[in-house]
């Protein structure tokens, strides 16, 4: 994860996600969380390392050196938002080819689409209610496809190719100016 510690992360359904799947009730997993905020989630996840010591890094402030190296270096990237009207760190997690897991909300139900339930459209893995169980049951289902190469590689491919600069909107824009224009005369 690289995100504001707030709870509007959904840092409180991540948390005991976390602690069960560095205790490999999914398989064999690690965890590096970066970022900063509310105090309460920076002791949860200073007290996560702290047990998981050889499986966890928690860095704690604010580092834009550090973030794209934990994306790109990442397999997997956790989002699971209770709200999020955006959202840009699945777009970037997918551009580097780590897979996002993301709870089904906002915009991130608009940019990540299920590889379970879409397998030839999936960028990513999403759960929808707002609990750890649902998460460590999409983690499960990301480590699922991990096992399967060709599966995994088709996931990210897919979310690598996405196109999310303003190059097509941008276009759209000026093709309805355009017929507004034209309409006018």
């Amino acid at each position: 994860m690289v995100t504001r510690l707030d709870a509007q992360k959904g840092l409180d359904i991540a948390g005991h996600a976390v602690h069960l799947l560095l205790n490999a009730i999914a398989g064999e997993a690690q965890f590096a969380v970066l970022g900063s905020g509310a105090p309460e989630f920076e002791t949860m996840f200073r007290h996560l390392a702290a047990y998981h010591t050889r499986k966890m890094a928690a860095v704690l402030r604010y580092d834009a050196a550090l973030a794209p190296l934990i994306y790109a270096g990442s397999d997997l990237f956790l989002m699971p938002s209770r709200f999020e009207p955006c959202g840009q760190s699945q777009m970037i997690s997918m551009r580097y080819g780590t897979v996002p897991i993301v709870r089904s909300t906002g915009g991130l139900a608009d940019t990540v689409i299920d590889s379970d339930a879409d397998p030839d459209n999936g960028n990513g893995l999403s759960f929808y209610d707002a609990h750890p169980d649902y998460l460590v049951d999409a983690a499960r289902r990301a480590m699922a496809a991990m096992a399967d190469g060709d599966r995994w590689r088709a996931i990210q491919a897919r979310g690598m190719s996405e196109d999310w600069s303003w190059r097509g909107p941008a276009r759209e824009y000026v093709a309805m100016y355009r017929r507004a224009i034209a309409s006018d005369a």
